[in-house]
């Protein structure tokens, strides 16, 4: 099985996803998506692919998220998208791709549904 996981290496639910990819025997592509943000069109394909929303996606407890009025109110898909893709820290992590479906892995078990 193949998997891609974007990670964050200082994030412990981020470490255990992997480490829960790794013990399945999945051969796992790492991308470290604060160094290699992942681009608009790509956040919204995982998106749609695992069933959530962009504001589900999106990192609330950043000071950030909130500076740019992302939490509260209506703001649009588009422009959670926008601010995630310019400012990658917004983006909820780990998220998990194989080929049986997407997932925001928090808590890390929710790995296992797409193993």
């Amino acid at each position: 099985m193949n998997a891609t996981i974007y990670h964050n290496p200082n994030c412990g639910t981020s470490r255990k996803t992997l480490d829960i990819l790794r013990e399945a025997g999945a051969e796992v592509l790492v991308i470290d998506y604060l160094k290699t943000p992942p681009a608009k069109a790509e956040l919204k394909r995982l998106y749609e692919r695992a069933g959530i929303s962009p504001r589900e996606g999106l990192r609330a407890r950043e000071q950030l998220a909130r500076d740019l009025d992302l939490v509260e109110g209506a703001v649009s898909d588009n422009a959670i998208l926008d601010a995630m893709a310019a400012n990658p820290i917004l983006i909820e992590r780990p998220l998990v791709e194989t080929e049986k479906g997407v997932r925001l892995c928090r808590p890390q078990e929710k790995v296992r549904e797409i193993l």
